[in-house]
């Protein structure tokens, strides 16, 4: 799965020895015998390495650099095979686009080492360079393979939560360690025809087969969850969550970092490779859980018109503020930035808000409400700013509450984390 060869050759036995020598875990070889057809999979299969003989009804130098032409932007690499030896004959071949000339006969085991030889640099020249797995450039092209294989198969694509606070908090350093880590329990998983990949800093996608797909994100979620904790300091462990510094003297509640893991078992209806990636994202997003590292299972599904409904809630925002000069001042700057305000919270009703601001009180007596908010499920995704004259933030934040606001604070303060908020929602 990892690597795929195209054999463009017209003749019989001696090109389907190639094949055989080649193939492995690693290394798909397709085989064209017209080169009409080698064109074809060339522009479909975007090959890694194109092997071509001087068999075909083309002059092998100008196949070459006609190869180089259709294939800019992927740049595979071009074995040419010919029965000549001629000096030459070899020279225009490799100056018109071979990277390499092998002359007929050739040794069937020299013939394996030098392909795949070949292979190893093309791989080793994009590996990230952190992870070591394979970058961006080569996930993508395995899912385009996909796409067009008449196997199935089924594409995780898991993702980190909260990693940018941990680091912020822990160093990179830190943050790179709970990756590797990750990386570590992923290889434990899988089997040798599986591929791991790392799309960007916090997203990997794992192509494995369909019938092991949910027990591997079952598995990552719990072995992660697990080891994570070793990775905190002891009063973070102990608090349940991490605790970031704001601008001043503010603080925020930090969830541990978690893994949210998207699975896509059916892509038939899918014909390109950011449908693809837009579908795998939308289904990690919708696994994601603030409890812990979570995994969801999805297949694509014919939706009845109008079926889909667009959150028309995001900008409302709950006000639970003592002070009515102050309550006042907050509606206002808030409306006028475009926001929703409502007065009053209702488990049963459909316009849950996006962001409450809660005035903890004199006594921090509101820090119960903070707490049966938290516990309630349609409140999950709900972001609670909690705003204190008491200046007691590890009370505040053990409630709940996502942020602990003392009094006096700047109104562009509040408003700076309600943007903030709002867009880590939407």
């Amino acid at each position: 799965m990892f690597s795929k060869v195209l054999i463009i050759d017209k003749r019989m036995e001696l090109p389907t020895k190639y094949k055989k020598s080649l193939e492995d875990a690693e290394t798909s070889v397709v085989l064209a015998r017209e080169l009409k057809d080698g064109i074809k999979d060339i522009q479909v299969l975007e090959p890694d390495m194109i092997i071509v003989s001087d068999s075909i009804d083309e002059q092998l130098a100008d196949f070459c650099q006609r190869i180089r032409t259709l294939t800019y932007n992927t740049r595979p690499i071009i074995i040419a095979l010919s029965k000549s030896a001629d000096t030459v004959d070899r020279i225009n071949t490799l100056e018109n686009g071979a990277d390499d000339f092998l002359s007929e006969p050739v040794n069937i085991e020299e013939f394996k080492t030098r392909i795949h030889a070949h292979l190893r640099r093309d791989i080793e020249s994009n590996l990230d360079t952190k992870t070591l797995l394979p970058n961006k450039k080569i996930v993508e092209k395995t899912l385009k393979r996909i796409l067009n294989s008449d196997k199935k198969h089924a594409v995780l694509l898991a993702g980190f939560e909260n990693l940018e606070n941990y680091k912020n908090i822990y160093s990179e350093v830190a943050g790179d360690k709970l990756v590797q880590t990750f990386i570590a329990i992923a290889k434990s998983t899988l089997e040798e025809d599986d591929f791991l990949g790392k799309l960007n800093d916090d997203n990997f996608v794992i192509v494995t087969n369909v019938y092991r797909a949910e027990k591997i994100a079952a598995f990552l979620t719990f072995a992660f969850d697990t080891v994570a904790p070793k990775f905190y300091s002891e009063n973070d462990a102990k608090r349940g969550y991490m605790l970031l510094k704001g601008d001043t003297s503010a603080g925020m509640r930090v969830n541990f970092v978690s893994v949210s893991i998207g699975c896509m078992l059916d892509y038939d209806v899918i014909t390109n490779i950011n449908a693809f990636l837009e579908r795998l994202f939308y289904i990690k997003k919708s696994a994601k859980n603030p409890n812990g590292s979570s995994y969801l299972v999805d297949r694509i599904r014919i939706a009845g018109e109008n079926s889909v409904k667009s959150d028309n809630y995001k900008n409302i925002i709950y006000i639970n503020e003592q002070d009515e000069a102050l309550s006042l001042l907050l509606r206002t700057n808030l409306e006028l930035q475009g926001y929703d305000i409502i007065e009053n919270v209702d488990e049963e009703s459909p316009q849950q808000p996006k962001i409450m601001i809660l005035d903890s009180g004199d006594n921090l007596e509101n820090l119960e409400l903070c707490k049966e908010l938290k516990q309630k499920t349609n409140f999950v995704n709900t972001k609670i700013i909690v705003t204190s004259s008491k200046h007691d933030k590890i009370s505040v934040l053990d409630s709940g509450a996502d942020l602990y606001l003392p009094k006096p604070y700047e109104l562009s303060e509040l408003l700076t984390w309600v943007r903030k908020f709002i867009s880590e929602n939407s």
